[in-house]
């Protein structure tokens, strides 16, 4: 039995380099608990983590053992996960009465106007403004200057770090404006300077709160070890497991949910990185998709694919993998790709460890064989990767939207044969599922137009689509159908 958490009944958050207690409900959000404290620059706009108002900067640990700045939607985490963290708002970037670059560019470019969305543009552009790589980034757009499209101007300014940021009034050009005309931090740069330093470690808490005025009871503990939040697992089945809360979040902002008690397992050493073996490459269901995506480089081409078109920088900043795949959601966007490379899940609990293939966890709507006392702790992409691999989200925005379908690829072909076809469909039946019946249509069969046109009526014919506010069952098999073709033709035109 692994030693038990030390119990306060209040978390301390440095905010702007300021110590603040909370000492509030559990289920109350840093935005909340920010504002509470006089810090009124972010705000509540959607509730959802959809337009970016709430963001602020989190010092969160980089591979290398420094420090990353990482904004993040306040109105979705837990206030009480900050506990001993380090926060900036946007009331802390300026230096006595110096401005902040970002928010210099922003006032004399024009970038706001009613300025309800504004501190959130500028705690997103200052994450972006000290990520390490943006110089880097800035050479390389200069040396290929148009011959490719690039998302980074020429000061290395990624500007897809401002996909979860919505502007209703000023308009986005300004704000790109700004944004490109960013030079790099000073030497004397205090922020700059901080991420040299490791991260404030998560340090084991439970905070308790016993009943309040209104009757509300709420427990938030964050273990420092897997050992430990399996015990609490194993003897309080009903706790809810939290990680980035990007999902819960929503739950307690729109539909009044609470927690009697919440286990913070987004921290935990076991559940994080990446494992590289001979036959396979595993990655911790802790990881988030920005820490995955910056730390394979691509290594994985289809989750390369997948990972920008999930959700927005901001959310993805937070969303970890595990989280994900745990919901059991028809319609998230990882299962289809996962699928499609035959991955396998590591679920454990205090009696030890199983490994799931993905294509049997999912059982029924929301519901998966995972059982009480488990926790997804990694999951296993085996290897060799498939050389012809492609994701395809159909949703009625490019980015920061909800899919209406989703459909993962990974193909070999071997002489001019389909040798192994793997096909993940998200959005299309009340599970993620894998498309067998078209694999073993393709595989066997030359690659070919005659071929793919067959199969993808046999595509067509997968799942149990069904009509609601995303799209009509007719458009989905539509879309399915049209994928396989599509994917014929990106394959073809990267010849």
């Amino acid at each position: 039995m692994s030693a038990p958490a030390t119990q306060r009944s209040t978390a301390q958050v440095s905010v702007n380099s300021d110590v603040h207690e909370f000492d509030g409900p559990p289920h109350t959000n840093a935005l909340d608990f920010l504002r509470g404290v006089g810090l009124t620059a972010a705000k509540e706009g959607c509730a959802e983590g959809e337009c970016g108002a709430c963001a602020i900067m989190v010092a969160r640990p980089d591979a290398d053992g420094s420090t990353r700045w990482t904004s993040i939607n306040s109105c979705l985490l837990p206030a009480a996960a900050l506990d001993g963290q380090e926060v900036i708002t946007a009331e802390g970037l300026a230096d006595g009465e110096s401005v902040h670059p970002v928010q210099e560019e922003m006032a004399v470019r024009g970038g706001s106007q009613c300025g309800y969305c504004t501190p959130g543009f500028i705690c997103s552009m200052a994450a972006e403004y000290y990520r390490p790589e943006r110089a880097d980034d800035a050479a390389e757009a200069t040396a290929d200057a148009g011959e490719h499209e690039h998302h980074c101007g020429p000061n290395g300014f990624d500007i897809h770090s401002l996909s979860g940021n919505l502007c209703r009034c000023t308009g986005y050009r300004p704000i790109r404006d700004a944004a490109y005309a960013l030079g790099q931090p000073e030497p004397g740069d205090t922020i700059a300077q901080r991420q040299q330093n490791p991260a404030p470690a998560s340090a084991s808490t439970d905070i308790h709160r016993a009943d309040t005025a209104t009757g509300e009871t709420g427990r938030f503990r964050r273990p420092s070890t897997l050992a430990e939040a399996l015990d609490i697992l194993a003897s309080e089945p009903e706790v809810l497991v939290v990680a980035g809360a990007t999902d819960w979040g929503v739950e307690v902002n729109i539909k009044g949910a609470r927690a009697k008690s919440m286990l913070a397992i987004d921290r935990l050493p076991e559940l994080r990185g990446i494992r590289r073996t001979p036959e396979y490459i595993e990655l911790g269901a802790a990881h988030t998709l920005s820490e995955l995506e910056r730390e394979l480089a691509g290594s994985i081409p289809l989750l390369g694919k997948l990972i920008p078109q999930f959700a927005s920088r901001l959310i993805r900043n937070a969303a970890t993998i595990g989280g994900n795949l745990g919901t059991g959601s028809p319609i998230g966007d990882t299962p289809p790709a996962l699928l499609a490379l035959d991955a396998q899940l590591v679920l454990t609990s205090a009696m030890g460890s199983r490994v799931v293939e993905l294509a049997e966890y999912f059982t029924g709507y929301r519901q998966t064989v995972r059982e009480a006392g488990e926790l997804i702790t990694a999951i296993r992409i085996p290897l060799p990767l498939a050389p012809m691999t492609s994701f395809q989200k159909i949703a009625k925005r490019r980015f920061d939207d909800i899919s209406s379908v989703a459909i993962g690829y990974a193909v070999t072909v071997d002489g001019g044969i389909v040798t192994k076809a793997r096909l993940g469909l998200g959005g299309v039946a009340a599970t993620p599922l894998r498309a067998t019946a078209t694999e073993a249509q393709l595989e066997g069969s030359p690659w070919s137009l005659e071929t793919v046109h067959a199969a993808a009526e046999t595509l067509a014919a997968e799942g149990t689509p069904m009509d609601d506010h995303r799209a009509s069952a007719k458009y989905r098999t539509a879309m399915l159908r049209s994928s396989l073709e599509r994917f014929y033709a990106e394959q073809e035109a990267a010849r």
